[in-house]
C-alpha cells in the first residue's frame, strides 16, 4: 500500500467518527471526503490506490453510511427512521449487486438516496423542525425533490461515466 493511499484511507476511517458528535458537520465532511479522495490522492503525490480503488471506496462508503444508519436507527419518528433504514438497505443491495456484476448501471438503478435523506433529516431537525415528516406524504415530497438531482448525479457518474474530478484537478491544481 502506498503512503498516499494509507493517508486517504486513514482520513476516510477517522473523519466519519465526527458523525457521532456532530451529525450534520460530520456527514457533510465525510461525503465531501468521499467525493474528493481521488483528487486528494493526486494532490499528495505519495502514490495511489493502484487498481483497487473501487473496492476500497465502496467499503469506506459503506463504513461511513453505516455510522449514519446507526444514528438513524435511534430516531423516534418513524417517518424519518423507516425511509432512512430502507434506503440504507437498498443502497447495500445495490453495492452488493454491483460487486457481483461489475456493471456500473447497477449503481444508477440503486442510487444512494440514503445519504441525501439522512442529510435532509439532520438539517431539517436542526434548522427547520416544522419540515420534519409526520406522514407518508411528508416523506414522499422531499424524497421526490431529493431524487431529481441525485438521479442526475448517478447518471453522470455511473452511466455516462463522467469524471468531474479530472476537470477539478485540471482547472484547480494545474490551471
Amino acid at each position: 500500500m502506498t503512503t498516499g493511499a494509507a493517508i486517504v484511507i486513514a482520513l476516510r476511517i477517522l473523519v466519519p467518527l465526527l458523525i457521532f458528535k456532530k451529525n450534520l458537520t460530520g456527514g457533510i465532511i465525510a461525503m465531501l471526503l468521499d467525493g474528493a479522495d481521488v483528487i486528494l490522492i493526486d494532490f499528495l503525490k505519495m502514490g495511489g490506490f493502484s487498481g483497487h480503488y473501487h473496492q476500497i471506496d465502496k467499503v469506506l462508503d459503506t463504513y461511513y453510511l453505516s455510522i449514519e444508519a446507526w444514528i438513524a436507527f435511534g430516531w423516534k419518528n418513524q417517518y424519518e427512521r423507516l425511509p432512512a433504514l430502507l434506503l440504507f438497505g437498498f443502497r447495500i443491495l445495490g453495492v452488493v449487486l454491483f460487486e457481483l456484476t461489475e456493471r456500473r448501471i447497477v449503481l444508477f438503478l440503486f442510487p444512494n438516496m440514503f445519504e441525501n435523506w439522512w442529510l435532509y433529516i439532520v438539517a431539517v431537525r436542526r434548522w427547520k423542525p416544522s419540515w420534519t415528516p409526520h406522514s407518508w406524504i411528508g416523506v414522499a415530497v422531499p424524497m421526490g425533490v431529493l431524487l431529481v438531482p441525485k438521479m442526475g448525479q448517478e447518471y453522470l457518474l455511473h452511466f455516462a461515466e463522467a469524471q468531474p474530478w479530472n476537470w477539478f484537478k485540471k482547472h484547480v491544481f494545474d490551471p
